[in-house]
């Protein structure tokens, strides 16, 4: 007898129960099936000829049939796909679903969460198909399976067809593995908070540490990041120079001796890749050392490496580079991590640079305030003793000796202050600084009554590196020109015991070839000083009051080697609208 054909009845209550079941089970082999649930799987597993449904099923057997016919395109989707019921019931799920679900769980059946091994919920939506059903629009959560898998579950429900109200007949739960970019969403959330930990001090640490110890404090957290949060071992940070465009070297961990001295400048030629990301402000990642004509050996034997430039409102302030042994050990991830870091990085060199810079001020400043009050006390220690030394001289050598040393200890103190104020810089400040300075070395002679011109001189000339002394009249400058050998001297012409003439006449026989500018007030000349002074060789005049730039213009020109005997420059110039004084 051959044998009957298979025929899946979907039913709600037993076929047997109807003479139209008991027809059917007279011709075919029935095969039933009491939920739609277990009808998907026979459908999906099984081969039947045909498929009878009870009456006031034909709605979902509908959906079901359309579900199937889809059947190759939902495999096909590289997220995973399950259809649940009202009950939350996995009835249709596609094959990358199946690699999502706990290997101990049989998923068809199953609820959704647990077929997923009980995950936990972490959100947004803690009750997403509750929420779809009550809205009737999409629900979105993620989920955390096992300790390291990471997935986000959009539902969407499915309404019954023909229905004036809508009613959800099914849910399609949309499953995306997320891993991958939530660990990678970690690690950026770990590096911006070891980032924001490089410069985060309290103000009570702030005050209690020096510069130096603040920069290995950031040197010592950069190398810890370094090495536990990014995993690299070989790391070195130089800081651009950009007066001169040296990259110096900051910190230094499994580089060689050799490389670790390197001189290096932002250059995109001849200067490594190190030189090259600070030239251009690019990252620049070698695959392979071997085979990249830039790269200069950093750490021994390293085969590739990775390179970052420092950024701080779009400048370049030095560089960022990572070394390891193995050939292709850094992808674009890592340059991603390094670049997000470095910019961390970048701050925090900024703001110890800015409280460096805050330091030095407040000291400068300090330095520059003692110094502005001492200035002329000094000088009229110096005049007193010069003057008593000069009336003594040849007479008690004992008084003399005493005079001598208490000119030389006025003058120590001051060179004390100066030293004091040029290492609060650092190197790389006080060598840009002394390239700056146009009066370095240079000792003036400043004749002035007024007291404003005399410590303004201190002020003016003293910035640019000058040694400056004054005299409050002739008397004390030619006392002082006796003992002191000056590089020049500015001498007003009204002083109180001697025209600017013989005033000039005296220091120039004192101190033969000493360089001599006048200055007078807006040309007033009643003595006619500077037309005798330029009979015997005055080169210089400076009218009163004048601007900066010519007070070091007058000063400058009076001490140049002239190459003409016979020609005199020409004199520092009269403004025709006055101009910020001196004073």
């Amino acid at each position: 007898m051959p044998e009957k054909p298979r025929i899946l009845v979907i039913e709600r209550d037993p076929l047997s129960d109807h003479a139209a079941g008991r027809r059917l089970a007279e011709i075919y082999e029935v095969v039933a099936a009491r939920s739609m649930t277990r009808a998907m799987v026979m459908l999906r597993d099984g081969d039947f000829a045909g498929v009878y449904v009870d009456g006031t099923l034909l709605p979902t057997v509908h959906w079901a049939g359309v579900l199937i016919q889809a059947d190759e395109i939902l495999a096909t989707i590289s997220d995973g796909v399950a259809v649940v019921d009202d009950q939350q019931r996995i009835i249709w799920l596609n094959p990358e679903f199946e690699l999502l679900v706990d290997p101990s769980v049989a998923a068809l059946g199953s609820t959704f969460f647990r077929a997923l091994g009980s995950p936990e919920i972490l959100g947004p939506d803690a009750r997403p198909f509750e929420t779809a059903a009550a809205t009737g629009k999409p629900a979105v959560t993620e989920l955390r399976v096992d300790a390291n898998r990471y997935l986000r579950v959009t539902v969407t429900p499915v309404f019954e067809r023909g229905e004036t109200a809508k009613t959800i007949s099914h849910m399609i739960a949309l499953t995306r593995d997320i891993t991958n970019e939530t660990l990678q969403q970690q690690k950026i959330n770990a590096i911006h908070v070891a980032g924001e930990e490089l410069a985060d001090l309290t103000v009570e640490e702030l005050a209690e540490m020096s510069v130096e110890e603040r920069t290995e404090l950031l040197k010592h957290n950069i190398g810890r990041h370094m090495r536990e949060l990014l995993c690299f071992d070989y790391v070195e940070i130089r800081l651009l120079d950009r007066a001169t465009g040296r990259l110096i070297p900051l910190l230094n961990e499994g580089m060689t001796p050799i490389a670790a001295a390197r001189e290096l400048f932002a250059d995109r030629q001849g200067n490594g890749v190190t030189g090259y990301v600070a030239a251009t402000g690019q990252s620049y990642l070698c695959p392979d050392t071997a085979g990249d004509p830039l790269y200069l050996e950093g750490a021994a034997g390293a085969r590739s490496s990775l390179t970052v430039p420092l950024m701080f409102h779009a400048h370049v302030i030095g560089t960022l580079n990572v070394e390891n042994s193995q050939p292709n050990a850094f992808d674009e991830r890592d340059r991603m991590f390094l670049e997000i870091y470095g910019r961390d990085v970048a701050v925090a060199l900024n703001t110890l640079e800015l409280l460096q810079a805050e330091k030095q001020s407040t000291a400068s400043a300090s330095v520059e305030a003692i110094s502005r009050e001492v200035a002329l006390p000094l000088d009229d220690i110096l005049n007193d003793a010069t003057i008593v030394l000069d009336r003594y001289a040849g007479h008690d050598e004992d008084i003399i000796h005493r005079l001598r040393h208490l000119l030389y200890q006025a003058r120590e103190v001051r060179s004390s202050i100066q030293r004091v104020g040029s290492t609060i810089a650092p190197p790389a400040r006080r060598e840009a600084g002394r390239s700056v300075a146009r009066l370095q070395g240079v000792d003036l002679l400043v004749v002035d009554s007024e007291e404003s011109t005399r410590r303004s001189a201190h002020q003016l000339l003293g910035r640019q590196g000058a040694v400056v002394e004054t005299a409050r009249d002739a008397a004390e400058a030619i006392a002082l020109a006796r003992v002191t050998r000056y590089s020049a001297a500015l001498v007003d012409i009204r002083l109180p015991d001697m025209n600017g003439f013989d005033a000039y006449r005296r220091l120039r026989d004192v101190q033969p070839g000493l360089p001599v500018i006048l200055m007078t007030g807006f040309g007033y000349d009643p003595t006619h000083s500077i037309v005798k002074a330029r009979q015997e060789g005055l080169q210089s005049v400076l009218y009163k009051p004048f601007r900066v730039d010519r007070l070091l213009e007058a000063v400058e020109q009076a001490i140049r080697p002239s190459t003409d005997p016979g020609t005199s420059p020409p004199e520092a110039g009269r403004e025709s609208a006055p101009a910020a004084p001196i004073d």
